[in-house]
């Protein structure tokens, strides 16, 4: 189902322009319905030559919008969130992706009671693999549809209260990095053990993304799935023994931990 009328993006980096090209790819929005706000000419012409859409230069130039989002960076929603409120209806939906800045920061830009979403997606977005958390608490169902439909284009979509969106950005919005850390780690050790390096990156890379594909195709506990490769005595055991006393479950969480602190403190908590 397309999702109807104008549309406007704040920001046409990587995140915006990731989401974009999902949401024509997946026939979510047809380029004439969509206007890209953003102020660096080469990314706004790159984006109208690739895509067909129109752009302007500053979110202030917006107008008569059925959904707005904003893919500035964190310090630049309140300004772009008040450029862009005089091309919205009552009825308009509002969408932001920046890490930490809460609903009330955004809201207190718009007219009262703007519908409100809140999105967390992560970079594999950018080749419609992304994993996107959505919060609007209070906001009605037909808005949160929308929102569903805008992130399903690019990868999965959970529906989570706020006050865990800090947790979503530490854990899948951070997340990929983590990922990228450990599948470089692995290649390394086999560069340690005599491979190219070539032929290691893609080996780890690869072992990375079809365990987690297998991990969600069979819908097994990961523990499961780890003890179907862990033969008494064998190879497997022996690393996994080597994981546990370098205190890799622990590291992880430590990281999310971190990660969480940080995006209360960006968010003022």
């Amino acid at each position: 189902m397309a999702i109807e009328g104008k549309i406007g993006l704040a920001g046409g980096g990587n995140m915006g322009s990731a989401l974009l090209k999902g949401m024509l790819a997946a026939g979510a929005v047809r380029a004439d319905q969509v206007v890209v706000a953003e102020k660096l000419a080469a990314t706004a012409q790159a984006l109208s030559e690739e895509l067909g859409v129109e752009t302007v230069s500053d979110a202030a130039d917006l107008s008569g919008l059925s959904l707005l989002i904003l893919a500035v960076k964190p310090a630049d929603v309140p300004a772009v969130t008040q450029a862009a409120a005089g091309a919205l209806s009552p009825e308009s939906l509002v969408i932001t992706l920046a890490a930490g800045v809460k609903r009330s920061t955004v809201a207190a830009a718009l007219p009262q009671d703007q519908p409100l979403v809140r999105a967390m997606p992560n970079t594999p977005a950018l080749i419609q693999k992304g994993a996107t958390a959505i919060s609007g608490d209070g906001v009605a169902a037909n808005y949160m549809d929308i929102a569903r439909q805008v992130f399903e284009a690019v990868g999965v979509v959970v529906q989570v209260p706020e006050k865990l969106m800090d947790a979503v950005t530490a854990l899948s919005g951070s997340g990929p990095a983590y990922v990228f850390v450990i599948i470089e780690a692995l290649a390394d050790a086999g560069v340690r053990q005599g491979l190219d390096r070539q032929t290691a990156m893609t080996l780890a890379a690869h072992t990375v993304a079809g365990a987690a594909e297998m991990l969600i195709a069979t819908g097994r506990h990961p523990g499961e799935l780890k003890d179907l490769v862990s033969s008494p005595g064998g190879t497997t055991i022996c690393a996994l023994h080597e994981l546990e006393r370098g205190g890799l479950r622990g590291v992880l969480i430590n990281a999310v931990d971190a990660a969480t602190c940080r995006g209360k403190e960006l968010g003022g908590d």
